[in-house]
């Protein structure tokens, strides 16, 4: 098996795990613009107008770091009926852990119910700014929706279908 290639991030803040000990470490980080722009393109967003985030990293059982974080953003992104622009202040908590021991999971072999092992530590570093992204990631909204943005009437998408169109044609005389 080869190793996977190593793209650096849009928004990279490494972090020495050899750094981290049972005492927790605090760190807050922002995205400048430039990420911004870039992380805006990775998940399809309009614009990526803040990202930031506080973080609390310490050494647990083991080899495990845990890492806790908090962080807000505003985005603007697509509206999936009328491609308006819909923005959204975005905040959350979340947890993730990371060992030097913990291998890559197949995804045949996740389980979908179960707790999530640790990440891992790649070249004995934490990117920090990775981790905020990913939670970014999740945290937006698969189908945004404009204010009043509504889908049309089933009569009115028959009546504007290319087959209703066909069907009229057959119509004719």
């Amino acid at each position: 098996m080869t190793d996977p290639v190593r793209v650096t991030p849009e928004f990279s803040r490494p972090l020495a795990a050899e750094s981290v000990g049972t005492q927790s470490v605090e760190r807050r980080i922002e995205a400048g613009p430039a990420e911004r722009a870039a992380l805006a393109g990775r998940f399809g967003l309009l614009a990526l107008e803040r990202l930031a985030a506080r973080l609390s990293l310490r050494r647990d059982k083991g080899d495990v770091i845990r890492l806790e974080g908090h962080f807000l953003a505003d985005v603007v992104q697509s509206c999936v009926v009328s491609l308006a622009p819909v923005p959204a202040h975005l905040e959350a908590d979340f947890e993730t852990s990371y060992s030097a021991s913990a291998v890559m999971t197949a995804e045949e072999d996740l389980d979908p119910l179960g707790e999530d092992g640790p990440e891992p530590i790649a070249a004995g570093e934490i990117d920090l700014g990775e981790a905020v992204a990913q939670q970014l990631a999740v945290s937006l909204d698969p189908y945004p929706r404009a204010p009043g943005a509504t889908l049309a009437s089933t009569g009115e998408a028959e009546a504007q279908s290319p087959f209703a169109a066909l069907a009229a044609l057959k119509k004719r005389p």
